[in-house]
């Protein structure tokens, strides 16, 4: 295990675009700032990524080496990244649960396509100035080669990162062997080069019923070594949990919100040196969940005082992008 790890930092120095960070043990939450403003699409014949995106990946590569935590939400449309911009929230996500929800579909792995991803994530990029790090789910493929392509797919169309995951979707086998989990983890990072783009390498583990802490820290040690700029255990539900993953791993630590049950906050977070906190698909179920309470007022008190609540027109039009009449 050691005499691998020890190979591989070698790659992991030369290519991450985090290598010889440092990070302080305590930081502050912070809203940070948004990032340059978009410019126009990339030509699909261009060699280079998407105008904007090196300026916003370099934002992104900075973000994570500040001192401050910093909350990276999930938008799963254009209008939410319009209105999570407004907010003054420093970089997004997207969010494969609720574009699930979106079409219709139920969440769960393989739902959705490498295209229908794509073409969602795009018109995220496109609608905000921000950096966004996109759900890649695992690659869309189990082979090594089709996680490089989605790697390639996603610098593109100008995303500034990108998380792949270590499940396979399979409920017989959730989680791919290690030595394969890890060979998937270096070719998104091969695939990267040296593009401003982070990789964020995604242990499965909590969310796939195998709360093994050891597992799961040995996986994101070897993710780390081969290159990955962002660690991540999804499902985490105590404070001593995150605590002895961000002790053990030395690379920027994601902890995401709204998944599970769990009595910490952002400034707990904050305090044990998270770097980034994200909300996965919880917005888009909170705004389900809104919307299924307005109308159920509406089909069963025939009232409706949800309107009261409601983003009024002339605020919601404010948030969003003048077109151009065809």
């Amino acid at each position: 295990m050691l005499g691998i790890l020890a190979d591989a930092m070698f790659v992991a120095s030369r290519q991450s675009p985090l290598s010889g960070q440092s990070r302080p043990p305590n930081v502050r939450s912070g809203p940070g700032r948004p990032g340059p403003a978009l410019r126009a699409a990339r030509h699909p014949a261009s060699p280079e990524p998407h105008p904007g995106a090196r300026s916003r990946g370099a934002h992104f590569a900075r973000l994570h080496k500040s001192a401050r935590t910093f909350v990276m939400p999930n938008a799963w449309d254009a209008g939410s990244a319009r209105i999570l911009e407004g907010l003054g929230f420093p970089a997004l996500a997207t969010t494969s649960a609720g574009l699930a929800y979106a079409l219709g579909v139920k969440d769960s792995r393989k739902a959705l396509s490498r295209q229908q991803v794509m073409e969602n994530a795009k018109s995220i990029v496109e609608a905000t100035s921000l950096p966004v790090s996109g759900d890649l789910e695992n690659g869309f493929g189990d082979a090594p080669e089709a996680v490089a392509e989605t790697i390639r797919q996603a610098i593109d169309i100008g995303l500034s990162g990108g998380a792949i995951e270590d499940a396979t979707g399979e409920a017989a086998h959730p989680i791919y062997p290690f030595e394969h989990a890890v060979a998937r983890i270096r070719a998104a990072v091969d695939a990267r080069g040296s593009r401003p783009f982070l990789i964020t390498a995604r242990a499965e583990n909590y969310v796939c019923g195998r709360p093994d802490l050891d597992d799961t820290i040995k996986r994101l040690l070897a993710f780390e070594a081969a290159g990955a700029d962002v660690l991540y255990a999804p499902g985490l539900a105590d404070l001593a949990t995150v605590k002895a993953i961000r002790e053990a791993v030395k690379r920027p630590l994601n902890v995401v919100v709204g998944l599970v049950d769990a009595d910490y906050t952002i400034a707990d977070l904050s305090a044990l040196g998270v770097t980034r906190i994200s909300t996965g698909g919880s917005l888009a179920r909170a705004a389900l969940g809104e919307m299924k309470r307005a109308a159920t007022e509406l089909r069963t008190l025939g009232t409706f005082t949800y309107a009261s609540r409601a983003m009024s027109d002339a605020d919601a039009s404010a948030e969003m992008r003048a077109t151009t009449p065809r």
